[in-house]
Protein backbone atom coordinates (compact mmCIF):
# COMPACT_ATOMS: atom_id res chain seq x y z
CA UNK A 1 0.00 0.00 0.00
CA UNK A 2 0.96 3.33 -0.69
CA UNK A 3 0.05 6.49 1.29
CA UNK A 4 -0.49 9.85 0.27
CA UNK A 5 -0.62 11.56 3.41
CA UNK A 6 -2.12 14.77 4.30
CA UNK A 7 -4.19 15.57 1.35
CA UNK A 8 -7.02 18.35 2.11
CA UNK A 9 -10.41 17.29 2.17
CA UNK A 10 -10.74 20.83 3.60
CA UNK A 11 -13.43 22.07 0.58
CA UNK A 12 -15.15 18.44 0.12
CA UNK A 13 -15.91 19.16 3.83
CA UNK A 14 -16.76 22.83 3.67
CA UNK A 15 -19.52 22.43 1.01
CA UNK A 16 -21.23 19.57 3.67
CA UNK A 17 -20.99 21.46 6.69
CA UNK A 18 -19.71 24.67 8.28
CA UNK A 19 -16.32 22.96 10.14
CA UNK A 20 -12.92 24.32 11.20
CA UNK A 21 -9.89 22.84 8.92
CA UNK A 22 -8.85 19.48 9.46
CA UNK A 23 -6.11 16.98 7.59
CA UNK A 24 -6.97 14.11 5.97
CA UNK A 25 -5.54 10.47 4.74
CA UNK A 26 -5.60 9.25 1.14
CA UNK A 27 -4.30 5.94 0.45
CA UNK A 28 -3.90 3.73 -2.92
CA UNK A 29 -4.66 -0.13 -3.07
CA UNK A 30 -3.97 -2.21 -6.20
CA UNK A 31 -4.97 -5.36 -8.24
CA UNK A 32 -3.61 -7.01 -11.25
CA UNK A 33 -4.15 -10.50 -12.75
CA UNK A 34 -2.98 -12.53 -16.04
CA UNK A 35 -5.74 -14.94 -17.63
CA UNK A 36 -6.05 -17.61 -20.31
CA UNK A 37 -9.39 -19.02 -21.47
CA UNK A 38 -10.43 -21.03 -24.53
CA UNK A 39 -12.04 -18.13 -26.48
CA UNK A 40 -15.05 -19.35 -28.30
CA UNK A 41 -16.15 -22.10 -25.64
CA UNK A 42 -15.38 -25.34 -27.20
CA UNK A 43 -12.19 -25.37 -29.81
CA UNK A 44 -12.18 -21.97 -30.88
CA UNK A 45 -8.51 -21.39 -29.78
CA UNK A 46 -6.65 -19.72 -26.54
CA UNK A 47 -7.85 -16.16 -25.46
CA UNK A 48 -5.31 -14.46 -22.97
CA UNK A 49 -6.11 -11.37 -21.27
CA UNK A 50 -5.01 -9.21 -18.12
CA UNK A 51 -6.86 -6.89 -15.75
CA UNK A 52 -5.62 -3.83 -13.60
CA UNK A 53 -7.21 -1.52 -10.90
CA UNK A 54 -6.19 0.62 -8.45
CA UNK A 55 -8.50 1.88 -5.80
CA UNK A 56 -7.84 5.77 -4.25
CA UNK A 57 -9.76 6.32 -0.68
CA UNK A 58 -9.20 8.55 1.99
CA UNK A 59 -11.19 10.66 4.67
CA UNK A 60 -11.17 11.84 7.92
CA UNK A 61 -13.49 12.74 10.92
CA UNK A 62 -15.08 16.20 11.44
CA UNK A 63 -15.31 18.27 14.34
CA UNK A 64 -18.75 17.86 14.39
CA UNK A 65 -18.03 14.09 14.32
CA UNK A 66 -19.18 12.73 10.89
CA UNK A 67 -16.54 10.85 8.90
CA UNK A 68 -16.49 11.92 5.31
CA UNK A 69 -14.35 9.53 2.80
CA UNK A 70 -13.61 9.40 -0.72
CA UNK A 71 -13.21 6.63 -3.12
CA UNK A 72 -12.61 6.16 -6.77
CA UNK A 73 -11.41 3.93 -8.88
CA UNK A 74 -9.02 3.27 -12.30
CA UNK A 75 -9.70 0.41 -14.21
CA UNK A 76 -8.91 0.70 -17.84
CA UNK A 77 -10.71 -2.47 -18.73
CA UNK A 78 -14.22 -0.64 -17.67
CA UNK A 79 -13.91 2.50 -19.42
CA UNK A 80 -11.31 2.17 -22.16
CA UNK A 81 -11.83 5.99 -23.20
CA UNK A 82 -10.45 7.82 -19.49
CA UNK A 83 -9.65 4.70 -17.46
CA UNK A 84 -12.14 5.94 -15.10
CA UNK A 85 -14.87 3.75 -12.83
CA UNK A 86 -16.39 3.91 -9.57
CA UNK A 87 -16.63 7.22 -7.66
CA UNK A 88 -18.57 7.75 -4.31
CA UNK A 89 -18.61 10.08 -0.92
CA UNK A 90 -19.73 8.30 2.12
CA UNK A 91 -20.98 10.26 5.33
CA UNK A 92 -21.73 8.64 8.09
CA UNK A 93 -21.83 8.28 11.76
CA UNK A 94 -22.46 5.78 14.53
CA UNK A 95 -25.55 7.26 15.26
CA UNK A 96 -26.50 7.84 11.52
CA UNK A 97 -25.08 4.89 10.17
CA UNK A 98 -24.07 5.64 6.53
CA UNK A 99 -24.84 7.82 2.94
CA UNK A 100 -23.14 6.88 0.06
CA UNK A 101 -23.53 9.17 -3.09
CA UNK A 102 -22.32 7.22 -6.22
CA UNK A 103 -21.42 8.86 -9.68
CA UNK A 104 -21.21 5.17 -10.89
CA UNK A 105 -20.47 2.23 -9.86
CA UNK A 106 -21.96 1.21 -6.42
CA UNK A 107 -25.46 0.11 -7.82
CA UNK A 108 -28.46 -0.38 -5.55
CA UNK A 109 -29.41 -2.28 -2.29
CA UNK A 110 -30.86 -4.93 -4.33
CA UNK A 111 -28.03 -5.59 -6.78
CA UNK A 112 -25.20 -4.98 -3.81
CA UNK A 113 -27.11 -8.89 -3.42
CA UNK A 114 -27.76 -10.52 -6.52
CA UNK A 115 -24.30 -12.06 -6.99
CA UNK A 116 -25.47 -15.72 -7.25
CA UNK A 117 -23.96 -18.73 -4.86
CA UNK A 118 -22.15 -20.35 -7.60
CA UNK A 119 -20.56 -16.60 -7.97
CA UNK A 120 -21.84 -15.57 -11.80
CA UNK A 121 -20.49 -18.59 -13.51
CA UNK A 122 -23.23 -18.03 -16.52
CA UNK A 123 -20.87 -14.42 -17.13
CA UNK A 124 -17.96 -15.91 -19.13
CA UNK A 125 -18.67 -15.01 -22.33
CA UNK A 126 -20.86 -17.70 -23.77
CA UNK A 127 -21.50 -18.10 -27.29
CA UNK A 128 -23.47 -20.18 -28.88
CA UNK A 129 -25.35 -21.76 -32.17
CA UNK A 130 -24.13 -22.66 -35.72
CA UNK A 131 -21.14 -20.07 -35.67
CA UNK A 132 -20.87 -19.51 -31.81
CA UNK A 133 -22.13 -15.81 -32.85
CA UNK A 134 -25.11 -15.66 -30.90
CA UNK A 135 -23.97 -14.60 -27.00
CA UNK A 136 -25.89 -15.52 -23.33
CA UNK A 137 -28.27 -12.94 -22.15
CA UNK A 138 -27.89 -12.19 -18.86
CA UNK A 139 -31.21 -11.66 -16.06
CA UNK A 140 -32.66 -8.35 -16.47
CA UNK A 141 -30.67 -6.19 -12.95
CA UNK A 142 -32.29 -3.45 -11.24
CA UNK A 143 -29.17 -1.44 -11.67
CA UNK A 144 -28.45 -2.28 -15.05
CA UNK A 145 -29.39 0.92 -16.83
CA UNK A 146 -28.66 3.71 -13.99
CA UNK A 147 -26.23 3.34 -11.10
CA UNK A 148 -25.74 6.46 -9.92
CA UNK A 149 -27.64 6.54 -6.76
CA UNK A 150 -27.69 7.57 -2.84
CA UNK A 151 -27.57 4.41 -0.51
CA UNK A 152 -28.24 4.46 2.64
CA UNK A 153 -27.23 1.90 5.14
CA UNK A 154 -29.23 2.19 8.54
CA UNK A 155 -27.53 2.09 12.14
CA UNK A 156 -27.30 -1.09 13.68
CA UNK A 157 -30.55 -2.15 15.03
CA UNK A 158 -30.05 -5.45 16.34
CA UNK A 159 -26.92 -7.87 16.69
CA UNK A 160 -26.69 -9.54 13.27
CA UNK A 161 -28.77 -7.43 11.39
CA UNK A 162 -27.71 -4.90 8.41
CA UNK A 163 -30.14 -2.99 6.30
CA UNK A 164 -29.89 -0.58 3.48
CA UNK A 165 -32.21 1.34 0.89
CA UNK A 166 -31.47 3.09 -1.99
CA UNK A 167 -32.65 5.44 -4.98
CA UNK A 168 -31.64 5.58 -7.68
CA UNK A 169 -31.83 8.98 -10.21
CA UNK A 170 -34.09 9.19 -13.77
CA UNK A 171 -31.91 8.85 -17.14
CA UNK A 172 -33.69 9.87 -20.62
CA UNK A 173 -33.96 5.86 -20.62
CA UNK A 174 -34.96 5.24 -17.43
CA UNK A 175 -37.27 6.17 -14.49
CA UNK A 176 -35.86 7.05 -10.60
CA UNK A 177 -36.18 3.47 -8.83
CA UNK A 178 -36.35 2.43 -5.08
CA UNK A 179 -34.44 -0.50 -3.30
CA UNK A 180 -33.82 -2.67 -0.05
CA UNK A 181 -31.98 -5.08 1.32
CA UNK A 182 -31.38 -6.72 4.71
CA UNK A 183 -28.94 -9.22 5.60
CA UNK A 184 -28.78 -11.52 8.97
CA UNK A 185 -25.71 -12.76 10.24
CA UNK A 186 -26.77 -13.40 14.19
CA UNK A 187 -25.84 -17.26 14.40
CA UNK A 188 -22.22 -18.36 13.57
CA UNK A 189 -21.56 -19.16 10.33
CA UNK A 190 -25.22 -18.11 8.99
CA UNK A 191 -25.66 -15.44 6.43
CA UNK A 192 -29.07 -14.81 5.45
CA UNK A 193 -30.27 -12.07 2.94
CA UNK A 194 -33.09 -10.40 1.02
CA UNK A 195 -33.69 -7.40 -1.64
CA UNK A 196 -35.86 -6.42 -3.76
CA UNK A 197 -35.48 -3.16 -6.37
CA UNK A 198 -37.00 -2.18 -9.75
CA UNK A 199 -35.31 -2.63 -13.33
CA UNK A 200 -36.01 1.48 -14.18
CA UNK A 201 -37.56 0.51 -17.78
CA UNK A 202 -39.87 3.48 -19.30
CA UNK A 203 -41.38 0.12 -21.06
CA UNK A 204 -42.01 -3.49 -20.15
CA UNK A 205 -40.85 -2.51 -16.06
CA UNK A 206 -40.38 -5.47 -13.77
CA UNK A 207 -39.49 -6.62 -9.95
CA UNK A 208 -36.33 -7.80 -9.15
CA UNK A 209 -35.97 -9.97 -5.92
CA UNK A 210 -32.69 -11.60 -4.53
CA UNK A 211 -32.34 -14.03 -1.80
CA UNK A 212 -30.10 -17.14 -0.59
CA UNK A 213 -28.71 -18.30 2.42
CA UNK A 214 -25.01 -19.38 3.09
CA UNK A 215 -23.71 -21.62 6.17
CA UNK A 216 -20.56 -22.54 7.12
CA UNK A 217 -19.35 -25.73 9.20
CA UNK A 218 -15.70 -26.67 9.89
CA UNK A 219 -14.19 -26.63 6.80
CA UNK A 220 -17.24 -27.34 4.46
CA UNK A 221 -19.59 -24.37 3.16
CA UNK A 222 -23.52 -24.46 1.63
CA UNK A 223 -24.97 -21.64 -0.40
CA UNK A 224 -28.43 -21.11 -1.98
CA UNK A 225 -29.89 -18.50 -3.81
CA UNK A 226 -32.56 -17.43 -6.33
CA UNK A 227 -32.96 -14.19 -8.55
CA UNK A 228 -36.58 -13.42 -9.73
CA UNK A 229 -37.63 -10.88 -12.19
CA UNK A 230 -41.45 -10.69 -12.05
CA UNK A 231 -42.08 -7.83 -15.22
CA UNK A 232 -45.51 -6.89 -16.23
CA UNK A 233 -47.21 -7.86 -19.05
CA UNK A 234 -45.23 -6.51 -22.05
CA UNK A 235 -41.95 -8.17 -20.73
CA UNK A 236 -41.23 -11.61 -19.77
CA UNK A 237 -40.26 -13.62 -16.67
CA UNK A 238 -37.01 -14.66 -15.44
CA UNK A 239 -35.58 -16.89 -12.62
CA UNK A 240 -31.93 -17.77 -11.64
CA UNK A 241 -31.57 -20.54 -9.01
CA UNK A 242 -27.88 -21.52 -7.86
CA UNK A 243 -26.39 -23.69 -5.36
CA UNK A 244 -22.75 -24.65 -4.25
CA UNK A 245 -20.40 -26.51 -1.99
CA UNK A 246 -17.05 -25.74 -1.13
CA UNK A 247 -14.09 -27.56 0.79
CA UNK A 248 -11.59 -25.85 2.25
CA UNK A 249 -8.59 -28.19 2.14
CA UNK A 250 -6.05 -26.13 3.99
CA UNK A 251 -5.86 -22.39 4.71
CA UNK A 252 -4.35 -21.89 1.11
CA UNK A 253 -6.35 -24.06 -0.52
CA UNK A 254 -9.59 -24.71 -1.57
CA UNK A 255 -11.76 -26.45 -3.94
CA UNK A 256 -16.26 -25.71 -4.89
CA UNK A 257 -18.74 -26.93 -6.80
CA UNK A 258 -21.58 -25.30 -8.02
CA UNK A 259 -24.68 -24.91 -10.52
CA UNK A 260 -26.96 -22.05 -11.95
CA UNK A 261 -30.50 -23.02 -13.68
CA UNK A 262 -31.66 -19.99 -15.82
CA UNK A 263 -35.42 -20.12 -16.32
CA UNK A 264 -37.14 -17.88 -18.97
CA UNK A 265 -40.85 -17.62 -19.37
CA UNK A 266 -42.75 -18.98 -22.38
CA UNK A 267 -39.28 -21.44 -22.68
CA UNK A 268 -39.74 -25.16 -22.87
CA UNK A 269 -35.38 -25.58 -22.15
CA UNK A 270 -33.68 -23.90 -19.79
CA UNK A 271 -30.05 -22.80 -19.53
CA UNK A 272 -27.84 -24.53 -17.05
CA UNK A 273 -24.17 -24.25 -15.95
CA UNK A 274 -21.96 -26.01 -13.55
CA UNK A 275 -18.36 -25.16 -12.61
CA UNK A 276 -16.04 -26.96 -10.28
CA UNK A 277 -12.80 -24.40 -8.99
CA UNK A 278 -9.68 -24.85 -7.05
CA UNK A 279 -7.86 -22.10 -5.35
CA UNK A 280 -4.58 -21.54 -4.22
CA UNK A 281 -3.64 -18.45 -2.32
CA UNK A 282 0.08 -17.34 -0.75
CA UNK A 283 0.94 -14.26 0.06
CA UNK A 284 -0.89 -11.80 -1.97
CA UNK A 285 -0.92 -13.84 -4.70
CA UNK A 286 -3.84 -16.22 -5.76
CA UNK A 287 -3.77 -19.19 -8.33
CA UNK A 288 -7.59 -20.31 -9.89
CA UNK A 289 -8.34 -22.98 -12.52
CA UNK A 290 -11.85 -23.43 -12.81
CA UNK A 291 -13.91 -25.18 -15.36
CA UNK A 292 -17.31 -24.95 -16.49
CA UNK A 293 -19.52 -26.26 -19.14
CA UNK A 294 -22.81 -24.97 -20.27
CA UNK A 295 -26.31 -26.21 -21.67
CA UNK A 296 -29.09 -24.92 -23.34
CA UNK A 297 -27.95 -21.70 -23.89
CA UNK A 298 -30.47 -19.11 -26.25
CA UNK A 299 -33.05 -21.81 -24.60
CA UNK A 300 -31.55 -24.00 -27.62
CA UNK A 301 -31.32 -27.62 -26.86
CA UNK A 302 -28.68 -29.96 -28.33
CA UNK A 303 -25.29 -29.47 -29.21
CA UNK A 304 -25.88 -25.46 -30.58
CA UNK A 305 -26.78 -24.89 -26.85
CA UNK A 306 -24.01 -26.63 -25.37
CA UNK A 307 -20.08 -24.64 -24.36
CA UNK A 308 -17.19 -25.20 -22.60
CA UNK A 309 -15.07 -23.86 -21.04
CA UNK A 310 -11.64 -23.49 -18.59
CA UNK A 311 -9.92 -20.73 -17.45
CA UNK A 312 -5.88 -20.25 -15.91
CA UNK A 313 -5.87 -17.13 -14.06
CA UNK A 314 -3.04 -15.82 -11.37
CA UNK A 315 -4.35 -12.17 -9.58
CA UNK A 316 -1.84 -10.28 -7.12
CA UNK A 317 -3.01 -7.54 -4.31
CA UNK A 318 -0.98 -4.59 -3.58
Amino acid sequence: MNNFKKIGLTALAGSLVATSVYAGEMSVNGNASVHMNNRAGTDGGKNISMGNQLTFTGGGELDNGLNVSLSFVLDHADNVASGFDSHSITISSDTLGSITVAGDGTGNAQSALDTTAAGDIWDNGFTYGARRTSSYAAPVASDAANNKSINYTLPTLMDGVSASVSYSGATTATDSTSAYGITYTGVEGLTVYYGAGEDGATAGKADVTSMGASYAMGSFTAAVSKNDVDADSSGTDEEQDSWKISYTVTEDLSVSYGEETHETSGQSVDEEFDAITVSYTTGGMTLTAQSIDATGLGNTSGALGEAERWKLSASFAF
